[in-house]
């Protein structure tokens, strides 16, 4: 494999680093799944931890270092749940945490921001346009910005889940990532491709967020003008070129998938799984709804990467969700 901004031994130091709390989760085959879905089923469950996502991987990553430089204050852009995940970790060692997210994110994942004792400030615009204030904020401040899949502490952090598949029985030949930043994509991507080479990476987004599979197929950045996606957490419309070059070396492929599918996973995974998840954490069980046919036969696992969804919306989607031929 040509060379990443990651590294291996870095991301084998991360496990040092990282709260053992967010560390080792749960992957287990899921046989309950497999008949609506034509093949051998994994699911490595991201959200057994305190802030029911992966992201707090990458942000004990952060908040290690910053703690250890003296660094007493940092802010980020969020759709939620880095914004949750750094003011976890940020509270745990003494830094001051602001979030800056959209007024029309996931009000629960808004509320989660404040009660881990971050300070929040809305935008009335998309994820992108508090990109930029967070930028704004970190200059004038003077203080660490945050930046999601571009600092490679968020890849490195994530890409140790990347370790504990590769390191875990039973073998498996696929692996589905939900793709929107990348960071979680570009990290589980490396380290597979690195260890277990004859596995195939594959990224699954929304058809209603497209904008890194369009730059992955075009193999340049691709900007979209608007998101129109339930799966907020992934719904980006600027690619970073660093980020772009690390996943063009990593994925194996990017497909997108239909909202509709979206919530039929999310109904799969209730159903027969038990599972609460967020649109994101979909992903992966949509890509194998619309193209059966190409996963037949195999073993696949997917990243369910959070739980963070509001209880109304949730009960809208998988109320009135079909799940075509189960």
């Amino acid at each position: 494999m040509e060379s990443t901004r990651l590294d291996i031994d870095r991301i084998r130091a991360a496990r040092r680093v990282i709260d053992p709390v967010f560390l080792d989760t749960p992957l287990y085959r899921c046989e309950a799944l497999e008949p609506g879905l034509g093949c051998a089923v994994s699911v490595k469950l991201e959200t057994a931890n305190p802030v029911r996502s992966f992201k707090g991987r990458g942000t004990e990553m952060v908040a290690s270092q910053l703690a250890g430089n003296g660094s007493g204050a940092v802010v980020c852009a969020s759709a939620g749940n880095l914004g949750q995940a750094l003011a976890w970790s940020g509270r745990g060692r003494g830094l001051d945490v602001a979030v800056v997210a959209s007024r029309f994110a996931t009000a629960a994942k808004l509320d989660r921001i404040r009660a881990l004792g971050a300070a929040l400030e809305l935008v009335d615009g998309d994820h992108e346009m508090a990109r930029e204030r967070a930028a704004d904020i970190a200059r004038y401040e003077g203080i660490r910005l945050v930046e999601d899949s571009l600092d490679i502490e968020t890849c490195e952090g994530a890409a140790t889940i990347g370790l504990e598949l590769v390191d875990t029985p039973p073998s498996f030949d696929t692996v589905l990532i939900a793709l929107g930043g990348g960071a979680l994509a570009t990290g589980v991507g490396h380290v597979v491709k690195a260890l277990a080479p004859g596995v195939e990476v594959i990224c699954v987004q929304p058809l209603g967020a497209p904008a890194m599979t369009h730059s992955w197929r075009q193999r340049r950045v691709v900007t979209t003008e608007s998101t129109d996606t339930i799966a907020d957490g992934v719904a980006g419309r600027r690619p970073i070129p660093a980020v772009l070059d690390d996943l063009l070396l990593v994925a194996d492929d990017a497909v997108l998938v239909r909202e509709a599918s979206i919530i039929a996973g999310m109904r799969l995974l209730l159903d027969h799984a038990g599972l609460v998840v967020e649109p994101s954490a979909a992903l992966g069980i949509a890509a194998i709804l619309e193209d059966r046919d190409r996963f037949a036969g195999r073993h696949v696992v997917t990243v369910v990467c959070g739980s963070n969804v509001d209880v109304d919306a949730y009960h809208r989607w998988v109320g009135t969700a079909r799940v075509p031929g189960v």
